[in-house]
């Protein structure tokens, strides 16, 4: 593992910094405040091959792994188009697919994840469970040669601007045994419904609620084995983590580039403001964590992709819990760089605050994350 970037991610990184540039912020807030879609970002990302970066390469896409897929939503985050989607469809649901689904499931859904034609919901967090697949309620049973699945989730991102949306169901195995299983549900699919969730945070993806009322699918639905379900979501979910530290740290690298622009022009005391330790410092400290945490988030992209998945995994929950308590701080500190401007629409900071917030809890809390690491990493006894 090396810490310098090869040639061709650091083209990939530049080649997506330019097109974010192109759009900016001010593109992500108007579409977020008038309640449309970032739907021209994402369709120029797909031609340009950004969003398939971690597609196999005879399925269309770019053959590279989750690293370039997360340099890609980082990138775009930097820029100030944070797209909580990349997340989703082509990091947690296509990676499933390429790695666990059938060939046909293959040949069917990943060309359009890497042109960006397709888009997947996921869905497995519930009102009453959380993300805790041992109390999931949502079921899938068997009827004649297909499936027929019951349930509801919750807080699912983006099924608006869905095709399709990836359910986490429990079916019982071939010991009888109830066990998650993966579902590729169409969101036309009689029996379907969605509700959408009134949010405080700024984003043109939307949170939904979806019922399930007998949803019956034909057995090819069923995402690769049958006994294979847990595997198979765990295969996602460290993508998942991955992404997710990856906007955290294109968040933080925006609010501090903000900041520091203002400290060195904002002047008040014949001195600019930057140039007082007071600011100087904490921008400092600020700017030290999230760079240990993107290394952290390099780390466990590098893991991923090399096919370690229980190293991954704990890379991928303390790169997560890394970046977003690094965003949070440089988020902060740039709207008390800012002072009152930090809070007005014009200088674009105080918005940045809810977006981060929601890294420290989704697609896993901070306290799941200590969990994890007091369990698994440190060896203490279970907590819960």
């Amino acid at each position: 593992m090396s810490f310098v970037e090869s040639d061709e991610r650091r083209a990939l990184r530049a080649a997506v910094a330019d097109l974010g540039a192109k759009y900016g912020s001010s593109y992500y807030v108007e579409k977020a405040r008038s309640g449309r879609k970032t739907r021209e970002l994402w369709e120029e990302a797909g031609r340009l091959g950004y969003l398939g970066v971690n597609v196999p390469e005879q399925y269309g896409g770019g053959g590279g792994g989750i690293g370039d897929l997360a340099v890609v939503a980082e990138e775009l985050a930097a820029a100030g188009c944070p797209l909580l989607l990349m997340v989703v469809s082509p990091a947690i649901c296509a990676t499933i697919i390429a790695r666990s689904g059938t060939e046909d499931q293959r040949r069917r859904w990943l060309p359009g994840f890497a042109d960006g034609s397709v888009t997947m919901a996921f869905a497995i967090t519930e009102p009453d469970a959380g993300s805790n697949t041992h109390r999931i309620t949502t079921t899938a049973r068997r009827d004649g040669d297909g499936w027929v699945l019951t349930g509801q989730k919750t807080f699912i991102s983006g099924v608006d601007e869905a095709d399709a949306v990836m359910v986490v169901a429990r079916t019982h195995d071939r010991e009888g045994n109830l066990r998650p299983s993966l579902f590729i549900v169409p969101v036309d699919a009689p029996g379907f419904t969605r509700t959408q969730i009134p949010m405080e945070i700024l984003s043109p993806e939307k949170q939904f609620t979806c019922h399930l009322d007998d949803v019956r699918l034909p057995y090819e639905a069923l995402v690769g084995d049958e006994d294979g379900g847990m595997l198979q979501l765990f295969a996602g979910l460290n993508p998942e983590r991955i992404m997710a530290s990856a906007m955290g740290a294109g968040i933080g690298r925006l609010a501090l580039d903000r900041a520091t622009a203002y400290a060195r022009d904002r002047q008040v005391f014949r001195t600019p403001i930057g140039a007082h330790q007071g600011l100087a410092h904490p921008l400092a400290a600020a700017k030290i964590e999230l760079e240990l945490a993107r290394l952290m988030t390099q780390k466990a992209a590098w893991l991923y992709d090399q096919g370690d998945d229980m190293g991954a995994g704990e890379a991928a929950n303390m790169a997560k819990y890394a970046t977003a308590e690094a965003a949070v701080h440089c988020v902060d500190q740039a709207i008390q760089t800012h002072g009152g401007n930090g809070l007005t629409t014009e200088y674009g900071v105080g918005m940045l605050a809810g977006v981060v917030r929601l890294l420290r809890i989704a697609p896993v809390s901070r306290e799941m994350i200590l969990n994890f690491v007091a369990q698994h990493s440190l060896g203490l006894p279970k907590s819960y």
